[in-house]
């Protein structure tokens, strides 16, 4: 089993946040920029990717998505910050 990517996007630095999980993060982000797919991110215009962990197993990343999606938004904008504290668009660095 190949492994996957957990992301979080938002529209802005502190703005409307999205934590998703992918095996493919080029296709995923160009999804999200083209706003291809109906539903929150092109709802709120969330695409801008500002945090990203990478896992061997995708169930791995799976089962990361859904802890950090029950987290409180302080703890999310924490592990942002920790890794990336201006906020700054990842997309080309990460993939």
């Amino acid at each position: 089993m190949s492994g996957g990517w957990v992301y979080i996007l938002t529209n802005k630095p502190n703005g409307t946040l999205y934590v998703g999980v992918t095996a493919d993060l080029a296709r995923r982000m160009w999804e999200h920029r083209e706003g291809v797919v109906e539903g929150f991110t092109k709802q709120y215009d969330v695409k801008i990717l500002v945090y990203a962990e990478w896992h061997d197993d995708i169930r791995d990343a799976i089962h990361r998505e859904k802890r950090i999606k029950h987290w409180s938004r302080d703890w999310k904008i924490n592990l942002i910050v920790a890794e990336n504290p201006y906020w700054e668009d990842l997309t080309e660095t990460m993939i």
